[in-house]
């Protein structure tokens, strides 16, 4: 498989309208963030797929823009929160927002996707640049500690893999993931230009909610 950036996308073109039949509820985890957090402000929402989050912030926030790289993903997004986002088409390691203008974010189930640690590194730092001083963000990853994996619980680094999705007839496409381990995982947060808040590992995920590193709130 194209193990790139446009790679990445052309996967979600395909696949986007069958996965996003597949994703119809919030996860807990990002619920209850957005539960705990103050109402008002921007949100912002990497790799909102179909919309499940950006709803959910609609209901908590004053503005909510959703990015993702697919068409098919924001053709669902929009038929589900219709004017209650800003739907844009955009890279995760390229965010196309202004400094500081982002009060609340989740970015769920999308960095693990992004080709290359370098990538990775600049998707974090990019949303570190758009946070507000008072800004949040909720990250998460797959992670080694999830029961499909055969890995040590004291693993210092994850793995690339393909996890294949099958569409209706039976075709295969393969999705690239970096299953990262939980002690990795940290220190990618560590040396990015994010602060890490609180971290814990969920249902095999890893989840963090953050801030930017260095802007006093």
């Amino acid at each position: 498989m194209d193990r790139s950036r446009a790679g990445v996308r052309e996967t979600y073109e395909r696949i986007g309208t069958h996965f996003s039949k597949t994703r119809e509820y919030a996860w807990p985890e990002v619920e209850s963030f957005v539960a705990d957090a103050p109402e008002g402000g921007t949100a912002l929402d990497i790799g909102c797929g179909n919309g499940r989050h950006a709803a959910l912030l609609a209901d908590a926030a004053d503005r909510v823009v959703g990015l993702d790289a697919s068409r098919a993903l924001l053709s669902a997004a929009a038929e589900r929160v219709g004017d209650r986002a800003a739907l844009a088409l955009g890279d995760a390691a390229r965010l196309p927002l202004a400094d500081d203008r982002i009060d609340l974010a989740v970015y769920v189930a999308t960095l693990h996707h992004l080709p290359s640690a370098a990538d990775r590194r600049a998707s974090l730092d990019e949303l570190a640049r758009v946070l507000s001083p008072d800004g949040r963000a909720l990250v998460s990853v797959w992670s080694t500690a999830h029961d499909r994996f055969d890995a040590p619980e004291d693993a210092e680094t994850g793995f690339d893999t393909t996890v294949d999705w099958t569409l209706p007839g039976g075709e295969t496409v393969p999705r690239f993931y970096h299953i990262y381990a939980p002690a990795e995982f940290r220190r990618t947060l560590n040396q990015s230009d994010l602060a890490t808040v609180s971290f814990e590992v969920s249902s095999g995920n890893c989840y963090a909610v953050v801030r930017s590193e260095g802007k006093s709130p």
